[in-house]
């Protein structure tokens, strides 16, 4: 199981928050999981457009080129998404905060502040069940504040929902 914390460097006050890129990478098992996923979004989408385009002549002349467009997509989507955001994701907590890098085509850093937590959330879905992974949420006052953490071991998942939730019941604050 993966450390889920580092404690704070020496020195530093209650209200100075330590700024450096995340360490842990999610599970390898990420990968699989968003490819399944984009597999089964490809299915269905292009399933629909095929079915249109064999039952309506009529809308052959335009819908087939959508098709092929989304179905490029969908390809690179499967191909090259999840791996390429498997190499960029990158999360830690600490005693101070939460920061997560993320994204493929931009990059998002983020860093919430323990104070600043409102509620942690884990979830797992049918397919993250079945492929031992998990997400955790992290949701503050604000409408844009919240971090998540997609694919991650459901073990380490759940260690970390309870490492946040000792050290927010811990910090002083109001969360806002």
């Amino acid at each position: 199981m993966a450390e889920v914390s580092r404690p704070a460097p020496s020195g530093l006050g209650s209200d100075e928050l330590v700024v450096h890129p995340p360490r842990h990478r999610l599970d390898r098992r990420f990968v699989l999981w968003r490819t399944l996923n984009a597999l089964f979004w490809a299915s269905g989408v292009l399933g629909v457009l095929t079915a249109l385009l064999v039952l309506f002549d009529g809308i052959r002349t335009w819908l087939l080129p959508i098709t092929l467009v989304v179905g490029a997509v969908y390809l690179v989507n499967i191909a090259v998404m999840p791996a390429w955001r498997y190499s960029v994701h990158r999360w830690e907590t600490s005693d101070e905060a939460v920061y997560v890098l993320q994204g493929w085509l931009t990059r998002e850093w983020r860093i919430v502040p323990i104070s600043r937590i409102q509620r942690i959330d884990a979830e797992r879905g049918l397919l993250q069940q079945a492929l031992g992974l998990a997400t955790v949420k992290v949701v503050t006052a604000s409408s844009e504040g919240g971090i998540t953490i997609e694919g991650l071991d459901a073990e380490v998942a759940e260690e970390t929902v309870r490492h946040l939730n000792r050290i927010t019941q811990a910090t002083a604050g109001d969360a806002t």
